[in-house]
């Protein structure tokens, strides 16, 4: 099983992948045909109007608002600073710009998900429209003060003077950058995935305003990725269970379409997980479930775990044969059985601070023991289908239960 840590690192995989691509694409772009640039100026928005649509289609509310800031800030780079910062309302707008939207990113990627048009995501709406507002009524009334405020010199020094960022801004960049990564490297998540790509993106833009070519490159980029992070999404709203973060059943019903002729199919059931519900309650329940589907995932022999439904779980073995999964099936039974897991004690208060007095008086949380069950069979030869080879899995699944459980049974 892969340590978690480099697990989790697969979420920085595609935004490092498609920034590296946009930067060797765009020395490149002076050779391309002049019709082509002419589509790569306005690319980012029509990318920036079907992230919209998406958003509002799958009830994205930090997308929806994160693609409404994109959107309007290449609109700006396109009508006032295309030219340069060559007066204070350029100069104002690019320095709100580069304030702004690493501020926005990071909020919108810790914020909880709220909709689109519920009563929080109208406010969250607003709070942008309101940004905008301010912007320009500071530009409208030559608010110097302002911009001064913005483009201060925080620290006296030659590294930092090369960019083109004020200092404020790279300290934004900089730090929202870091609590995303951070966010991504304890709990990977396709959004903020592609928030953290988009960051890196608007900071090459804010950086690099000048560079031919660049801003409609990378704005695009960052709007294509956010695109790919809401299909992520919502494809693993579709084939993932939330309890657990296994695959579905409905990811196991398009894997079976594809086993081939010759695999092994395990079914598995916790031992007496209504007692844990009744006993302890729900959440102690769901606590099981995570436990359980956890070691799963640590499977060898090339299995791969899924939730079934309930308290059920399946492991497909395709190209093996039963010979072949039962040792592994017996691992994760016996790792299973041989886990303490620590659960609260029933009458343990809800207070903290009593329940930190009860614990140096010596009360300490109650720890369980949780078994498994587990029935397999194997098509050799094509004859059976999928669902017949879940039945026999099924019946050796009920054959283990009636044996005393906690064993595996063919």
């Amino acid at each position: 099983m892969r340590h978690p840590l480099l697990k989790n690192l697969t979420a920085f995989a595609l935004p490092a992948i498609l920034l590296v691509a946009a930067s060797l694409i765009l020395p490149r772009i002076a050779t391309f045909p002049a019709e082509w640039q002419a589509h790569l100026v306005s690319a980012p928005y029509l990318i920036f109007a079907t992230l919209i649509i998406l958003s509002f289609h799958f009830n994205r509310g930090r997308i929806f608002c994160v693609a409404l800031l994109l959107g309007v800030a290449y609109w700006s780079c396109r009508v006032y600073l295309q030219q340069g910062l060559v007066d204070f309302r350029a100069g104002m707008i690019y320095q709100s710009l580069a304030v702004l939207l690493p501020v926005n990113i990071t909020l919108f990627c810790f914020v909880r998900e709220r909709g689109v048009l519920t009563t929080a995501g109208r406010l969250r709406l607003a709070f942008l429209a309101g940004q905008a507002f301010m912007v320009a009524w500071f530009v409208r009334y030559n608010y110097v003060e302002v911009q001064q405020f913005m483009g201060r010199e925080l620290v006296a020094s030659p590294f930092l003077e090369r960019f083109l960022l004020p200092q404020s801004a790279l300290f934004l960049f900089f730090a929202g950058g870091l609590l995303i990564a951070a966010k991504l490297l304890v709990r990977p998540a396709p959004l903020e995935s592609g928030m953290f790509g988009a960051l890196l993106a608007v900071a090459v833009v804010c950086n690099w305003l000048a560079t031919e070519h660049l801003v409609p490159l990378f704005m695009g980029t960052a709007g294509l990725l956010l695109i790919i992070s809401v299909v992520q999404d919502s494809h693993n709203m579709a084939y993932r269970d939330d309890l657990t973060g296994l695959p579905s059943r409905r990811a196991l019903n398009e894997q079976l379409m594809g086993l081939g002729r010759h695999y092994a199919i395990a079914m598995l059931d916790v031992d007496h997980f209504k007692k844990f519900n009744d006993i302890y309650g729900h959440d102690v329940g769901d606590q099981v479930l995570r436990m359980v589907a956890s070691r799963m995932q640590g499977v060898k022999g090339g299995g791969r775990a899924f939730r079934y439904g309930g308290e059920e779980f399946t492991i497909l073995f395709p190209r093996r044969c039963l010979a072949d999964a039962v040792p592994h099936l017996e691992e994760v039974r016996s790792t299973i059985a041989g886990y303490q897991m620590k659960i609260r004690s029933v009458d343990r208060p809800k207070d903290g601070q009593e329940g930190k007095k009860q614990r140096g008086a010596g009360n300490s949380d109650q720890t369980v023991s949780v078994t498994i069950s587990i029935g397999v069979a194997e098509c050799c030869d094509g004859s059976a289908t999928p669902e017949a080879v879940i039945k026999a899995a099924d019946q050796a699944l009920y054959r283990a239960k009636q044996k005393g459980r906690n064993q595996v049974c063919t």
